[in-house]
């Protein structure tokens, strides 16, 4: 087996994975969200999960726009620095949604006329795009990860305005849903 062949197979194998994670995760997102009984977790402390959130959205927010910028001006590096800890902070993001749904009951808007029309459009706005996002965004950066740039480009396209509107969404509908929390 040659060389190229090799990169068609490894190349072939991390698409069938980011394929299946990408199509697991938001099932199993799903799952928990919608299951009869909630986990048992102890302890109140999950309530404090959802500002957590916003303030991990809220840091993914900049280390998105960062990344632009820095890319923009040619700064490489710190690009690849700035979308590394978008990445992972969204990664770390996913983790604590899944265990404040997993958890605690979901939270009813209360506010009424206009203003709820917004809200349940930016929420489900918010659900549709987070639940497809991850599979250009894990693309993304296995693209720019690897070097093959020409790739990047064209699925950076697609991955980077659906991030940055799902982060911003997310902490939008938070501040909107906030008062709104029982505990």
């Amino acid at each position: 087996m040659g060389t190229n062949q090799l990169n068609v197979d490894t190349e072939k194998g991390v698409q069938k994975w980011i394929t299946i994670i990408a199509v697991v995760v938001p099932v199993l997102v799903a799952v928990l969200l919608f299951m009869p009984a909630k986990l048992e977790l102890g302890a109140s402390w999950v309530y404090f999960l959802p500002h957590l959130n916003a303030v991990i959205n809220s840091a993914a927010t900049i280390a998105l726009i960062a990344g632009l910028l820095f890319v923009k001006n040619g700064n490489v590096a710190y690009h690849k620095a700035s979308m590394t800890t978008a990445f992972g902070l969204g990664a770390i993001f996913l983790v604590s949604y899944v265990i404040y749904h997993a958890s605690a009951e979901s939270t009813t808007f209360g506010g009424e006329g206009w203003v709820k029309a917004v809200y349940y459009f930016l929420l489900l706005t918010h659900i549709v795009l987070a639940a497809v996002a991850l599979f250009p965004i894990l693309f993304a950066y296995y693209y720019g990860y690897t070097g093959k740039i020409d790739k990047h480009r064209k699925t950076v396209k697609y991955a980077y305005p659906i991030w940055l509107y799902v982060t911003i969404t997310g902490v939008v509908v938070y501040l909107m849903i906030s008062p709104y929390y029982s505990h």
